[in-house]
């Protein structure tokens, strides 16, 4: 899965339109991320910048508007009703898809360390990169403010954790940076069949974090109640992680629990509706449907599909093409406009239409680009696409099976089968255009310069690198179409008797896949001159072989059992 990871640097300059198009100009360059919103606000004078893309991509973009914004702001005339310690005052990263907030905790940190040393900014790490418990608290990184600096810069526990000296003319101009990582902030609005706001109000005190205050004698128009120190004693909600109000929005005509989840992985959006409904419902109301603001994950809309075909006691083993629908149809998410997934997955908002992929042609297309003089696709796309064909059809009789009148009590068991084959085709299916990848990196190789010694022996080099590339990307297709068999074998014997020979079918392109796949290993690993690494190649290729013939005669036994009974 492709690593995305979100950047939302703040920085101290919010009039200027200048400044701030030269920050977003230095960071968007190159086209390696993308920018998704610039918001800049006069009386904060701050803008916060929105970027995603892969992580190395993303960090070296925050190191160059960081950069630029040290050139462009000088704190010692900054002054704005937010609080800020620098002309970058923080710049959190947040895991999208295919990496952990663990992971970008210590991108965040290498982040840090690298603004100090080939900056010259200090640094401080804060939320999920902080070093102590306190740091995770950003007000207690950047207490006291630019102005306090002096006074804590070089003074022990209270410095950056990169880059700590003490206050010169450098940090004197550039302040200090809070770099950290957090998790996805998701804003949503519920809609709600009323106009009153006093009663969405109520509904979101009922589920925020914080609450509502107690009141003496619990009625509504008792006096607040205070602890022995004056604060006041709240009735926490029910969803942990989340802040929430009522309001009337004049463009729908309707009222909305507005709701900023600042925990998805405590409180996820399908878990945030269902508990909004419940107690809009106790209220006498009803949630007719959501909102979106902005922009969310794609594993936050495929969570909550996969939750409500739970609740249906449905397959899970479908395309996320269809979960994502089951998402939008359970919570209403197209009930105000139309759900435009590019507008509001990141991961979609990101696809690069132009590049061509094997597996988007049609059947059609693929075999003519197979047929043509090209040498790739080749054997072994060839042997990832029948794989990928086995894997399918497993999936397809573990889905059929699941949904089968009768068979209601076992419908999980089903949709195990269908999530893990459903998981094995998509990775045969990266593994179609992967393998031709390969054989285009040895093509590059050919056409590197071979006049010197040292373009000879860099030539050398690459090339085998390229051919181990070429060798241990089949020999991961053998693997993948060989764990296809479980999947297989299971249906063949427990799964819809009607669809046994679809099960059959895949033990043979399973087969299949695994022995064309291994020709591949076979005479790529022919061109590695490290022998005692080919050697150990080819030996786990083999026995993958003997295995995958054996598991596809055993499965097509008790394939041909079933059918001799009907």
């Amino acid at each position: 899965m492709r690593q995305i990871i979100e950047c939302v640097p703040n920085f101290s300059e919010g009039r200027d339109k200048g400044v701030i198009d030269a920050i977003v100009a230095e960071i968007a360059r190159g086209g390696e991320v993308r920018v998704l919103d610039v918001d800049p606000g006069e009386a904060t004078n701050r803008t916060v910048v929105t970027f995603v893309g892969e992580p190395q991509p993303v960090i070296e973009a925050a190191l160059r508007g960081m950069k630029k914004a040290a050139e462009l702001i000088d704190m010692r005339n900054h002054h704005g009703a937010h609080p800020r310690f620098g002309a970058t005052d923080v710049c959190p990263l947040i895991p999208v898809s295919g990496i952990t907030l663990e992971e970008c905790a210590t991108l965040a940190r290498g982040l840090a360390q690298r603004a100090a040393d080939e900056l010259g900014i200090p640094c401080y790490c804060y939320e999920a990169a902080a070093f102590t418990p306190e740091r995770k608290n950003l007000a207690f990184c950047r207490q006291g403010e630019y102005e306090a600096l002096p006074e804590r810069l070089g003074k022990p526990g209270e410095g950056p954790d990169y880059g700590d000296r003490p206050f010169d003319e450098g940090v004197a101009k550039t302040g200090v940076t809070a770099v950290g990582a957090r998790d996805f902030l998701i804003a949503v609005n519920f809609n709600l069949n009323t106009t009153s706001t006093r009663r969405a109000n109520a509904i979101a005190f009922d589920v925020r974090e914080k609450g509502r205050p107690q009141r003496e004698g619990g009625k509504p128009n008792g006096k607040p109640m205070k602890d022995a120190d004056g604060n006041p004693i709240m009735i926490p909600g029910t969803l942990k992680g989340t802040k929430a109000i009522g309001w009337f929005i004049d463009e729908y005509g309707i009222a909305q629990v507005s709701m900023n989840i600042t925990d998805i992985a405590t409180t996820p959006l399908h878990v945030a509706f269902d508990e909004v409904s419940r107690a809009a419902a106790a209220r006498g109301l009803r949630v007719t449907g959501t909102e979106i603001v902005g922009l969310v994950p794609k594993r936050t809309i495929i969570d909550a599909g996969k939750h409500y075909l739970r609740k249906q006691q449905r397959s899970l083993g479908i395309t996320d093409d269809e979960i994502i629908k089951i998402a939008v149809k359970s919570m209403g998410l197209d009930e105000l406009k139309p759900f435009e997934r590019q507008e509001k997955i990141i991961e979609d908002m990101l696809a690069d239409d132009k590049k061509r992929l094997l597996v988007d042609m049609t059947c059609r297309g693929f075999a003519d680009e197979t047929a043509s003089e090209s040498p790739a696709p080749g054997g072994g796309s060839i042997s990832a696409y029948m794989g990928a064909l086995a894997a399918a059809l497993g999936t397809m009789v573990a889905n059929l099976s699941a949904h089968k009148p009768g068979w209601d009590d076992r419908w999980e068991e089903f949709s195990d089968q269908a999530e893990k084959g459903r998981a094995m085709l998509d990775r045969l299916i990266n593994l179609v255009d992967e393998d031709t990848e390969a054989f285009n990196r040895i093509m590059a190789v050919f056409g590197m310069p071979k006049k010197t010694e040292e373009e000879k022996a860099l030539r050398a080099k690459a090339l085998e690198e390229a051919t181990l590339y070429a060798t241990e990307v089949p020999l991961r297709t053998m693997k993948a179409a060989y764990e296809t068999f479980d999947v297989l074998e299971a249906m063949a014997a427990k799964g819809n008797p009607a669809s046994v020979s679809d099960a059959g079918v895949g033990a043979l392109a399973a087969r299949s896949a695994v022995m064309g796949a291994h020709l591949n290993v076979r005479i790529n690993a022919a061109g590695l001159k490290d022998r005692t690494c080919a050697d150990a190649l080819l030996a786990e290729a083999a026995e993958i072989e003997k295995a995958a013939v054996k598991r596809e005669a055993e499965i097509l036994e008790i394939v041909n059992k079933v059918i001799d009974k009907a």
